[in-house]
């Protein structure tokens, strides 16, 4: 498998380099040369299969030649060793939920299997690798977990600077070691724009070996496609409405394209917060970028989502295609705490804000369908948010892994949202 970039300005390259490039030098992203197609008994027989399996005949047309099958096979088993049950919720309803790993965030598989794949990578080479990754809270999280202690890798690690919760500062700003973490005066789009600036700079890479363990990188978002296989392994009946909670749509970008290989899924809905740059596409066939503004799902506060373009790509620019298989919706902040009440009180159930929106589209989606059933992706343990108690009224009881993070010393540098700045913190590392 060869991938191209989508500014269609930079030679194919292998799934290593793919990962190791991190982007495309044209500032593109990459994108598979063709999408693999299952056969039907695979797609037949999901319940029969472990779930290292189903992660394995999923990615191993992505990444052939580049990895040994056996290496892969214990790659996949590594990444996906943890429950990703399907939870009813109401007669319609039900989450996916994806933060039973050990950030308590659906970016843990993703960065698991990056990891796994750049340590093979980087044990191939005699040089360090630094991974620069901005976040919005849960991707550095799991991405530090991820590649902690890891050796020959240095991981950079940007974050909004009173964005992000409590409990998330402490997954990325507590651990140390191979771990710098830079506390950004500025939003997710400012440091998103830091990380490319970097990847981007020919200078800087003459010095140093970078990539990104941003959903950019391919290593972070093709691993996303396991999720959907994994709620059609449990699900009973025809296919499921989808509600993807979407920031930087990755995570729908990978739904589409494992649907597009056959996995069958009957519409997907993109649930954005006020951040509606997508939403406004569908609405008008401009897509124009915003700033991004401050809500209660602070990971999907994204202006500009860097993996839309996917989309694009993967339906070739056809918005009639795309508008067929997907539906956009913008949900308030109001909206959201509203859900999280209502849910909390008649089905015993928390959600956490990014779970609220995905559940407040799919219930207006479903309103009026009686014959639809649906599936809302939950990305994040509800414990991770500082406004879900209050919301709710109720206490949440906080999981030992966090309980652990408590007396550690935060270790974090702030800097201005100014490149220069960033770039000297990466030179210190080579």
């Amino acid at each position: 498998m060869q991938y191209f970039s989508t500014n269609q300005r930079s030679e194919p390259v292998s799934f290593r380099d793919a990962v190791l490039n991190g982007q495309p030098d044209d500032n593109g992203l990459y994108f598979p040369e063709t999408v693999p197609r299952f056969n039907a008994g695979f797609t037949s027989g999901l319940r029969h299969l472990s779930n290292a399996d189903i992660a394995f005949q999923i990615i191993q047309p992505y990444v052939s030649k580049s990895i040994r099958d056996d290496d892969l096979e214990e790659i996949c088993s590594d990444t996906v060793n943890f429950d990703i049950p399907v939870v009813e919720i109401s007669d319609q309803i039900s989450a996916l939920e994806l933060f039973h790993g050990p950030t308590l965030a659906f970016k843990d598989v993703g960065a698991r299997f990056m990891s796994r794949c750049l340590k093979k990578f980087v044990g191939d080479s005699s040089q360090k690798a630094i991974v620069v990754v901005a976040t919005s809270g849960d991707t550095g999280g799991a991405v530090s977990n991820g590649f902690h202690n890891v050796e020959g890798i240095e991981v950079v690690i940007l974050y909004p600077k009173d964005k992000v919760s409590r409990i998330q500062e402490l997954q990325l700003t507590t651990l140390g070691g191979n771990v710098t973490t830079l506390e950004v005066h500025g939003t997710f789009d400012d440091c998103q724009l830091l990380a490319k600036q970097a990847l981007a700079d020919s200078e800087l890479r003459k010095q140093v070996f970078l990539t990104s363990a941003n959903s950019i990188n391919v290593a972070r978002w093709l691993p996303q496609q396991f999720y959907y296989a994994f709620a059609l392994k449990q699900w009973v009946g025809a296919p499921p409405v989808i509600s993807v909670p979407s920031g930087n749509f990755g995570n729908l970008a990978a739904g589409m394209l494992i649907n597009r290989s056959g996995l069958k899924i009957k519409q997907f809905i993109a649930a954005c917060n006020a951040n509606d740059t997508v939403p406004e596409y569908f609405r008008t066939g401009n897509y124009e970028p915003k700033p991004s503004v401050s809500t209660l799902s602070t990971a999907m506060d994204v202006g500009d989502p860097s993996n839309f373009v996917r989309i694009l790509e993967l339906f070739k620019d056809n918005s009639f295609e795309i508008s067929e298989k997907l539906n956009a919706v913008s949900v308030t902040d109001e909206q959201t705490s509203e859900v999280m009440r209502s849910v909390f009180k008649e089905h015993s159930y928390i959600l956490d804000p990014h779970g609220a929106v995905a559940f407040a589209a799919l219930a207006v989606h479903l309103k009026d369908m009686s014959d639809q059933k649906g599936i809302f992706l939950e990305t994040a343990h509800p414990v991770k948010f500082d406004c879900v108690e209050t919301i709710i009224g109720n206490h949440i009881v906080i999981p030992n892994a966090i309980k652990k993070l408590e007396s550690r010393k935060k270790l974090v540098l702030e800097i201005p949202a100014n490149y220069e700045d960033v770039k000297e913190h990466i030179l210190q590392l080579k």
